[in-house]
């Protein structure tokens, strides 16, 4: 496991960062310059909005980091350039033609955004040979047999399930049920969830779908009840975690809620009531499973510098569950000194070696542990740790500097 209290680095002035347009031969950009484009939903509606910004941000910060401690990435400055696509594919696809078919071809492209954008652009990215790395894990944006230059940033679900299986075997807990929305991801994580449970002999009561749409689960989780659950594994991103805490509270049902990172990836768990549901009873049995650097650890030197950085740069206005996207750039910056260049097919064969994951100052999942088989990232469980709900200090629960609810 990488070692997360590393030597502290020089926090200084923003270094060539530029923010909107595509590339161009008036640019200003040069063969010195190491060219990262960022798509992310900036424009888009509230949350999307938040999660998207502060995604950006951890892309500036890991530039400006990598800039003045190594020179940039093998001495090409890195210059970060964002594409906002509002969340829509087919924006973010026009985008990428652009930048793809301009004079300055881009190193390295980095989606923030919703798996439908990754779906829609790993294909072009492969077709130009454009190293990539996304926060949205697709069915074959993994395989590198099909998406040889494609790295997921985001552990996969089964990543996720598994963590939260070892958690709940090791609080001895049996008769859990499994509430999950239908999106496809929510789907995905349901099986995997049920998968993952009877994998460490813990006895699923139930497994309930509610409608994403849907304003109320009271008919979902009284069939959880009546199945004799005893604690729920709950996915429920956004306005559903606000109808599942109310429909719980309708039933006057009182069970242990262990939420995946959709639970803490929603503002509203973090925001005092009555504008959100911090304080409220039902939240009062919410466990999150979160990654280690979204809980603040005083003594976590590598994280504290990013999130400094981050906080230097901007407003984080998310947690850092979204701020994945700052471990690409260390992580090509590792491969890079690896290879001895920036030739695309060095860096991805460095990328999947063991000993440049575990040099590259990755800060939110330390250890990808990608592979020439599978470029997934499977970190272990110990990346993950599970948190009560509190107020949010610069992305990050639990600083005794954020105050009590």
């Amino acid at each position: 496991m990488k070692k997360w209290k590393l030597p502290a680095v020089a926090l200084v002035g923003v270094a060539s960062l530029t923010l909107g347009g595509c590339a161009g031969g008036s640019d200003g950009v040069s063969d010195d310059t190491f060219n990262v484009y960022v798509a992310a939903a900036v424009s888009g509606p509230d949350q999307l909005a938040k999660n998207a910004k502060t995604s950006v941000l951890a892309v500036q910060a890991s530039a400006q980091i990598v800039n003045e401690k190594d020179g940039g990435i093998d001495g090409r400055q890195v210059r970060v350039t964002v594409l906002d696509d509002g969340g829509d594919p087919t924006i973010a696809v026009s985008k990428l033609w652009e930048i793809a078919a301009g004079k300055s071809h881009p190193d390295l492209y980095i989606n923030t955004g919703a798996s439908t954008i990754a779906a829609a652009t790993v294909p072009i990215l492969t077709r130009n040979k454009i190293l990539s790395f996304s926060m949205s894990p697709t069915d074959n944006g993994s395989n590198p047999e099909s998406a040889p230059y494609n790295f997921d940033i985001s552990p996969s679900a089964a990543t996720y399930a598994a963590g939260i299986a070892e958690y709940v075997a090791g609080e001895g807990l049996q008769d859990v049920g499994v509430i999950h929305g239908s999106s496809s991801y929510g789907e995905l994580f349901g099986a995997e969830m049920v998968s993952a449970l009877e994998a460490v002999k813990v006895k699923v009561a139930q497994s309930q779908e509610y409608d994403t749409a849907a304003l109320d689960m009271t008919a979902q989780l009284q069939s959880l009840k009546n199945s004799g659950a005893k604690a729920l594994i709950v996915d429920a991103y956004g306005a559903p975690l606000g109808y599942l805490l109310k429909s719980l509270e309708r039933l006057g049902w009182e069970v242990p809620l262990i939420g995946n990172n959709s639970i803490a990836g929603t503002s509203s768990i973090a925001t005092p009531a009555p504008a959100g549901f911090l304080g409220v009873k039902e939240a009062e049995n919410v466990i999150m499973q979160v990654f280690q650097s979204t809980s603040f650890d005083a003594d976590n030197v590598l994280v504290n510098n990013a999130v400094a950085t981050m906080a230097d740069l901007g407003k984080i206005e998310s947690t850092l569950i979204v701020a994945q996207s700052f471990d690409a750039i260390p992580m090509v910056a590792a491969a890079a000194a690896k290879a001895g260049n920036t030739n695309l097919e060095e860096l991805v064969e460095a990328i999947e070696d063991p000993q440049v994951q575990e040099s590259a100052e990755t800060a939110m999942v330390p250890v990808p542990n990608y592979s020439a088989t599978d470029h997934s990232s499977s970190p272990d469980s110990a990346t993950f740790t599970y948190i009560s709900p509190s107020l949010l200090l610069n992305g990050q629960f639990g600083n005794p500097a954020a105050g009590g609810a």
